[in-house]
């Protein structure tokens, strides 16, 4: 039987050669020791163990494409690496596994990319070691994708600022370390906004967790601050600069949802195939209906297009000339691509894909998830008509 579709397409692409393929078979070889087995046993207990990041960081995973001084590999990978890795990682079917083993790829960037050396030398070390937790706080109760609106102020007093309001859907929340946190320091809108370094033990901050439709091996929660003093020295970037450090981060945010969505999908289409394969009906194999054929057809279509697309994005990040709103409909396309490959995946399964414990099954659970983290369709397609100006 010829290879499943996760491995037929890098070879078929420019972008992609052995030290690719090496990166996946590294990435493979963990998942299936070390993820797969325990999948239903994380999503039962609603949360992954510690231990798992110290063993993801030990096999590279973690540092992958951070600072070598950090801990992490350096400069001998590239972003293409990096959609190796993340759709690997999507192979168990369980998104929450994927965001919340990988939470430091949204809560440590900032730092990186804003914060002083020192805050860097504090924090980065130990989260690429495994050995410590971050997560990204900016979605509040009344707030959603709208971070202009954001209500969580941070009041200067002294050499510390004083913290108050709450953050919610926060992948990892209950039990992160540190948490990048998106505060209001200045005047309404996006002028006032800046990021701050909270430490998740100082006094002051309390946890709640949230049951959800998906991703139930990923701990959620809402994040309450009230009157949390955290030194001045936390602040990551300049006082009242923080949405450009927020929009920074959006695009690698979108760019990796949507390689996890399009992963998504393979598994559905790889699942489907072989179940009408498999599967008999009226006393013929299912895949030879016609209309089975089709459905499959349309999902290959879906997933070749969106892959394309995705692999350009990357490219132009690369190359210095990546777009805002091509990431923003990129994420669109990505999802939608995933939703409508767990339906048609439902459709062929049949009952099966009903039944608790099935990669199909958790999918389609996920798909909303997917659609609305990292900025509902709604507000991808309004941010791309601006960038686009029309």
């Amino acid at each position: 039987m010829e290879a499943p579709l996760f491995d037929q397409w890098r070879a078929r692409s420019p972008h992609y050669d052995d030290s690719h393929e090496a990166v996946c078979d590294t990435v493979r070889a963990f998942v299936a020791k070390e993820i797969t087995p325990n999948v239903d046993k994380w999503e039962a207990a609603g949360e992954l163990p510690r231990d798992l990041h110290r063993k993801a960081a030990e096999a590279g995973i973690i540092g992958l494409n951070y600072p070598e001084e950090f801990g992490g590999t350096g400069n001998a990978f590239t972003l293409f690496h990096s959609l190796v890795q993340t759709e690997e990682l999507a192979r168990p079917g369980a998104g929450g596994i994927c965001a919340s083993l990988m939470t430091h790829g949204i809560g440590l960037p900032p730092i990186l990319a804003m914060g002083s050396p020192e805050l860097q030398r504090r924090i980065a070390p130990a989260v690429l070691a495994g050995e410590k937790l971050i997560c990204l706080g900016i979605t509040e109760p009344g707030g959603g994708s709208d971070v202009a609106q954001l209500r969580t102020k941070a009041e200067r007093k002294g050499a510390s600022y004083i913290v108050n309001g709450e953050k919610t859907y926060i992948t990892t929340g209950m039990r992160a370390d540190y948490i990048t946190l998106a505060v209001r320091t200045g005047g309404p809108g996006f002028g006032g906004i800046s990021l701050l370094l909270v430490e998740l033990d100082r006094p002051g901050v309390t946890r709640t967790p949230l049951a959800k439709m998906g991703w139930h091996a990923s701990d959620t929660a809402t994040i309450h601050f009230d009157n949390v003093e955290v030194p001045a020295e936390n602040l990551i970037g300049p006082e009242n600069g923080g949405f450009a450090g927020i929009m920074r981060n959006f695009n690698g945010e979108r760019l990796g949802m949507s390689q996890q969505a399009v992963a998504f999908a393979r598994i559905c289409y790889e699942d489907a195939l072989d179940w009408a394969r498999q599967r008999e009906t009226f006393g013929k194999p299912l895949i030879t209906n016609q209309v089975i054929r089709h459905k499959l057809a349309d999902m290959v279509r879906r997933i070749q297009a969106s892959q394309a697309w995705i692999d350009h994005c990357a490219w132009t990040v690369l190359n210095g000339c990546a777009f805002p709103g091509d990431f923003a409909l990129l994420k669109v396309q990505a999802t939608q691509t995933m939703e409508f490959c767990a339906r048609e995946a439902c459709q062929i399964l049949g009952g099966a894909s009903f039944m608790r414990g099935g990669r199909v099954e958790r999918i389609y659970r996920e798909v909303r998830v997917m659609a609305i983290g990292g900025g509902s369709e709604e507000i991808m397609f309004d941010l791309a008509s601006r960038q686009y100006r029309f």
